[in-house]
This record gives structure tokens, sequence and C-alpha cells, in this order.
């Protein structure tokens, strides 16, 4: 199950199988891609946050769904790959390219998929009960739902190599040296913590911060002239906005600005 909330600009997003330790399978993973899509095009919604209850973040894809060895046995070449192209990659993405900033609020363990689901969030928020583990080796298994594109761009080549060859736990503390994490708090602060992340960006000047979260993820895959043109073209959309306009009213008139998100 997944339950979801729109106050005060904020879309909240909660994964809500704690029994199953917020494992996603794929109405779950199906509905959250959907969610995500509507709020990046709602105009009431100018941050996503992504949470869970219970005490695991998400352990990654539901394996109790995984086929029997005589299902396994009926596979056609392809199955797998288009399985995962529009199951596990296809929910990293909808994060990647949601077109509003999206927070994850990371309480406990966050394993495999669960770990890149966080991975994936613009700014992470974690307590320090929080862990990050890339199970899929411990399981026999390559490395999937876009942990071989995060994965190396957000901590370089070798310390990912070691998290996937090894499967070992990576402890909150760890997670914030390594950068992969943007803050580490007791568990009594993580919902204030989260909440103060999201109001700033709920009243901050929302196409500003999308185009420029837009132009951050492609960069890691352009070269230095096309991320220039890039820049240059987003500063051209977003100067028709009404929050440039009044940025820069209220930085001439010495006034804190008012932006609307639009």
């Amino acid at each position: 199950m997944v339950l979801s909330n729109t106050e005060a600009g904020v879309f909240t997003l909660t994964l809500n199988r704690p029994e199953a330790a917020n494992a996603i399978g794929p109405e779950q993973r199906n509905l959250i891609i959907d969610m995500l899509h509507v709020a990046g095009s709602s105009p009431d919604v100018r941050v996503v946050v992504i949470r869970a209850n219970g005490r695991q973040f998400c352990a990654g894809a539901d394996v109790s769904r995984i086929g029997t060895d005589s299902q396994a046995a009926e596979r056609r070449a392809g199955d797998i790959t288009h399985t995962l192209l529009e199951g596990a990659q296809r929910l990293i993405a909808a994060i990647l390219d949601c077109r509003k900033p999206v927070v994850a609020a990371v309480q406990g363990a966050a394993a495999g998929l669960g770990a890149h689901l966080a991975y994936a969030c613009d700014l992470i928020v974690a307590s320090e009960e929080a862990s990050f583990i890339e199970s899929f080796v411990l399981r026999g298994l390559v490395v999937d739902a876009g942990g071989s594109y995060l994965l190396p761009r957000r901590i370089g080549m070798q310390k990912a190599k070691e998290l996937a060859f090894f499967g070992d736990r990576l402890s909150a503390v760890d997670a914030l040296a390594l950068g992969l994490v943007n803050r580490v708090v007791n568990a009594a602060e993580l919902d204030s913590t989260v909440h103060a992340f999201a109001s700033r960006l709920a009243m901050a000047p929302t196409t500003a911060v999308s185009l420029t979260k837009e132009l951050f993820n492609r960069s890691l895959d352009a070269e230095r002239a096309t991320s220039f043109m890039q820049e240059a073209m987003a500063q051209e959309l977003n100067s028709a906005t009404h929050d440039s306009k009044e940025g820069v009213s209220a930085f001439l008139a010495r006034r804190p600005p008012n932006f609307k998100g639009y």
C-alpha cells in the first residue's frame, strides 16, 4: 500500500507495508510512478517527500513475487531485460525525471531497490538508525534498479565497486561522509528536519528549482558545450516566469520575495 497527502504545496508519498519491510511489488511500484507523474505536473505541488512507515525504509523489490523454477523455465530471451526496464528502472527514472524536487526521509534500512529509491531523490535526510545496503550480491544478483548509473556518479567508481561487490551495510554516518545523504539526525528530529527542507522548497521559485534539477542531472551525461547551452536555454525559459520577475523586484526593493511557484 502507498499513502499520499498534499498539504501546503508538499506532496507526501508514504510506503505503508511495514509488515513486509516496505518491499515494493509491481502494484506499489506502478502506483508510485503514477503519483510522481501527477505530482510533477500539478501546480498545487511544489515539492515531493518520500517516506515510509515502520522500522525499515524499504527492503527493496518484493522477492516473494519472483517466479518459481517452473515459471523461470518458461521465460523467453529478453523477458528479464523488459521486466527491469519497465519495472525498477522506470521507478528510479520517475524520481530523477520528476519536475519537482524530491526529498527522501529515511528512518531505517534501505536495501537494494530501496537504497536506490533514496539515492535517486534530490535531497536525503536520514535518521541515525538508517542504513543502506547494496544487497544484490548477497543474493547472487547483478546490481540493478539504476545502481550502476547512480552509485559511481554519487560516490566515485572505487567506492561504488566496494559497496556493490561486498554488500556491506553502510551506516547513515558513513553515508553522510560519502556525500550520499544531506543530513543525519536523531530519530526524534527526522520529521522536523524533513519538514524544514520541504517547507523551504515549497516557498522557493519552483520552476527555477526544477530547471536546476534537470540541468544538474543532465550534466552527468553531457560535455561542457552541451551543458552550457542547456543552462542558457533554461535561464531564458525561466526569465518568463512570475518568480523570476518577483525575485529581481524583491532584490531591488530589499524585501523578502513572495514566490508563487510559476
